[in-house]
């Protein structure tokens, strides 16, 4: 995924009206069942906007809600639910260290019945998990989830995400380049959370991006795409020849093909556990060879071999100029996880201009994805070890303003094995 992509699905997210669900502003808060997360397991039950949370037979998984609740006081709560006529189901609500147990049956009508939790009593402002339990025996469903109705004085001023979607807003470092004629952007990333469904964008230009992801428990992936010149959005069988970038080369064990979805262009990854904790160097660079082409390739310096290794080459058309926008980014790809944290370090950042010399980058500026504008606020940037950070998810205290700057202390000398790969 992209910033491209992000830029066009949230669009389309944020232009849907939910209006059976909007929190009210009088004596009722209510927060849709489709916005919760299931634990441990992240798939089950399912979550749809249709029809909430259903299938739910294992009580050894539970559905959670987060939201601030910025006053102290009473707090009253109640599941709307479906149930079959005859059908019972029995739940346990845990908000602010108290719990309450109910026992809700079905019946014949067609509306929705109500598990009705009663009083918690809320001593402090800040995030609350609301856990929903099912205490059935494993194999009966607890029912279908479609809202948690909340009032009394303690949703005064509450926030909780009303949107499908659940996942984390994305965050972007933009950094603030000495020149305009970059020839290569280099960019280290230590990751200090590893969430599945993770992407940490080392060196974005307008062109691709570069970057690590861990797509599942088991799998991680060195990934450099670049975009095709066409303005097709989703199906790269509609780009013409003369649009497409043009695979020219790529290293041992990489894949390459097509993307869409996203904009279209050329796809690449290597399939490599990097390690948390670990610092991961990448490298672009750009090749003018006339006017209307540029050649982008993207490196890798392998932690296990200590050498540069090429992910890519792409021939791009409708170029012929140097790399632009550097940037970085950090995305939750999948809304199942999107309760989770994530931080990873961004630095050190040099380019290499045109001319030969290298320039060292320092500043940069904060921004998020449309999500992070009121759904989602717990999304952070800031300098840690004299590197910058991007944090978000957890449903954390806090936030950060959109447009922040903030300065990293330089390191005066562009690190040895970036400077050698040019030699």
């Amino acid at each position: 995924m992209s910033i491209r992509t992000l830029s066009r699905v949230l669009a389309v997210l944020l232009s849907i009206t939910l209006p059976t669900f909007q929190a009210a502003h009088g004596a009722e808060y209510t927060v849709p069942a489709f916005t919760a997360y299931t634990l441990p397991n992240t798939d089950s039950p399912r979550v749809t906007e249709r029809a909430g949370v259903r299938g739910w037979t294992d009580p050894s998984q539970s559905v959670h809600w987060y939201g601030r609740l910025a006053v102290p006081g009473r707090l009253q709560a109640r599941l709307r639910l479906r149930l079959p006529d005859g059908m019972k189901t029995k739940l346990r609500l845990t908000v602010a260290g108290g719990f309450r147990e109910v026992t809700v049956r079905g019946n014949s009508n067609p509306e929705p019945v109500t598990a009705d939790f009663g009083t918690f009593t809320i001593e402090r402002p800040g995030y609350q998990d609301f856990r929903l339990e099912s205490l059935n025996p494993k194999g009966q469903d607890a029912g279908q989830l479609e809202a948690l109705v909340l009032e009394g004085p303690a949703i005064e001023g509450a926030h909780f995400n009303l949107k499908e979607r659940r996942n984390a807003a994305s965050v972007h470092l933009s950094y603030k380049a000495p020149t305009n004629a970059i020839a290569a952007f280099y960019c280290e990333v230590t990751a200090i959370e590893e969430p599945v469904t993770t992407f940490y964008m080392a060196c974005g230009w307008h062109r691709g991006y570069f970057g690590m992801q861990v797509n599942s428990p088991s799998e991680r992936r060195i990934i450099f795409s670049v975009w095709d010149s066409g303005n097709e959005a989703v199906d790269r069988n509609k780009v013409s020849a003369e649009q497409r970038v043009q695979l020219l080369g790529k290293g041992d064990g990489v894949y390459s093909g097509d993307f869409g979805n996203e904009g279209t262009g050329g796809h690449s990854h290597l399939k490599y556990s990097w390690k948390t904790g670990e610092t991961q160097r990448f490298l672009v660079t750009a090749q003018p060879t006339n006017e209307t082409f540029t050649v982008y390739s993207g490196h890798y310096f392998h932690p296990d071999s200590h050498r540069w290794m090429l992910i890519s080459s792409w021939k791009a058309p409708r170029e012929g100029g140097w790399l632009r926008g550097p940037h970085s980014f950090s995305e939750n790809f999948s809304g199942g996880t999107g309760h989770l944290p994530r931080k990873a370090l961004y630095g050190r950042q040099w380019i290499r201009a045109s001319g030969g010399e290298w320039l060292e980058i320092t500043e940069a500026s904060f921004s998020h994805d449309p999500t992070g504008k009121s759904d989602r606020l717990d999304r952070f940037m800031g300098v840690e070890a004299g590197q910058f950070f991007l944090s978000h998810g957890g449903f954390s205290e806090g936030t950060m303003p959109f447009g922040q700057r903030f300065t990293r202390p330089a390191s005066r000398q562009p690190p040895k094995e970036l400077v050698e790969f040019f030699k």
